[in-house]
C-alpha cells in the first residue's frame, strides 16, 4: 500500500480537448472492451468492477459510456441503495455475494461494499467496532474473489467542491435533472471533511497489490470518462493477447447446409465489385 495524497489537493485540470478527438477516442476505448468483454464469455472470466465517488462526481455518465455497445446479456449494473428489508440484520456483504458475475459476465457496481467504511461511518450506521473491522473484511472478500480468478477493478471518481455545487446547482434548474438531487445530497455535502478522511483512510487501507485503486479526477467529464475507461481496458486486459474469434466448424457447415454459405465468400463478392468498378 502507498501513501495517496489528501483528494482535495491532487491536480483536477486537464488540458483542452475537442468534442471530436473525445468521440475518436471513446469509440476506440469501447471497441477494445467490446474485444474483452468478448474474450471474456469466451473463457469464462468473470469480472467485477466497483465505482465510488461524490455525487455529481458523472458515476452515472462513466457507467453509460462503459457499458454502451456491450452484449447486454452478460453486464449486470447494480446501483447500491440503503438495504432493503430482506438485507438488513445480514452482514453487509451478503448482498454483494448475491450479485457476483457467473462464468463469463460482467458485474458493474454504482457504489459498492465500501459504503461500510464510508456513509455507514459517517452517518453512524454502524458502530465504530465493525466499520474498523470492515477494512479487514473487505481485504479479505476481495483477496477470496481474485484468488478465484475473478477480475477486480475498483475507481474512486473525485470532483472538487467548486465543480460538485456548479453540477448541482445545473440540476436544480433543470425540469428534468432535479430528480437527482435529494435532501441527503445537501447532508453530504455539509460533511465533506469527514468524506475526505474516510475516502484517505479506505485509500490507504485497502489498495492491495490485487485489488487496487485508481482515482479518477472529474471535473471535466470528458478526461475523466477517457481516462476511466483507459484504465479498465488495462486492467482487464492484462496478461491478455486478443485473438480473432474462429469460427466453428460446426456452425460453419451448418451455414453451408441452410444458405450455400461459406467463410471467404462476403471477401470475394467485395473484391469482385472492386474490380468492377475499376
Amino acid at each position: 500500500m502507498g501513501k495517496w495524497p489528501v483528494l482535495d489537493k491532487i491536480e483536477m485540470i486537464d488540458g483542452p480537448i475537442d468534442e471530436a478527438e473525445y468521440e475518436h477516442q471513446l469509440k476506440r476505448l469501447q471497441k477494445k472492451l467490446l474485444e474483452l468483454k468478448n474474450h471474456h464469455r469466451r473463457t469464462g472470466t468473470r469480472v467485477v468492477i466497483g465505482i465510488e465517488g461524490w455525487d455529481a462526481a458523472g458515476k452515472s455518465g462513466l457507467i453509460s459510456r462503459l457499458v454502451t455497445g456491450l452484449e447486454p446479456k452478460s453486464v449486470h449494473v447494480w446501483r447500491t441503495s440503503a438495504p432493503t428489508a430482506d438485507e438488513q440484520g445480514r452482514h453487509y456483504l451478503w448482498r454483494f455475494w448475491q450479485r457476483l458475475p457467473a462464468r463469463g459476465d460482467w458485474a458493474i457496481f454504482d457504489r459498492t461494499w465500501y459504503g461500510r467504511v464510508l456513509v455507514e461511518r459517517i452517518e453512524c450506521f454502524c458502530n465504530d467496532d465493525a466499520w474498523k473491522r470492515a477494512y479487514r473484511e473487505i481485504n479479505e472478500f476481495e483477496r477470496q474473489l481474485t484468488d478465484d480468478g475473478v477480475r477486480v477493478v475498483k475507481l474512486l471518481v473525485h470532483v472538487s467542491a467548486e465543480e460538485q455545487k456548479r453540477r448541482m446547482i445545473d440540476r436544480l434548474s433543470s425540469p428534468y435533472k432535479r430528480y437527482k438531487i435529494s435532501l441527503e445530497d445537501f447532508r453530504n455535502i455539509g460533511k465533506r471533511k469527514e468524506y475526505l478522511e474516510a475516502y484517505d483512510d479506505m485509500l490507504e487501507r485497502t489498495d492491495t497489490d490485487q485489488a487496487p485503486w485508481h482515482v479518477v479526477a472529474s471535473d471535466n467529464k470528458m478526461h475523466a470518462r477517457l481516462k476511466a475507461l483507459a484504465i479498465i481496458a488495462d486492467e482487464l486486459g492484462r496478461g491478455i493477447k486478443l485473438t480473432e474469434h474462429e469460427l466453428d466448424p460446426a456452425i460453419a457447415e451448418a451455414a453451408y447446409k441452410a444458405w450455400g454459405w461459406r467463410l471467404g465468400d462476403d471477401r470475394k463478392k467485395n473484391s469482385k465489385k472492386d474490380g468492377d468498378k475499376k
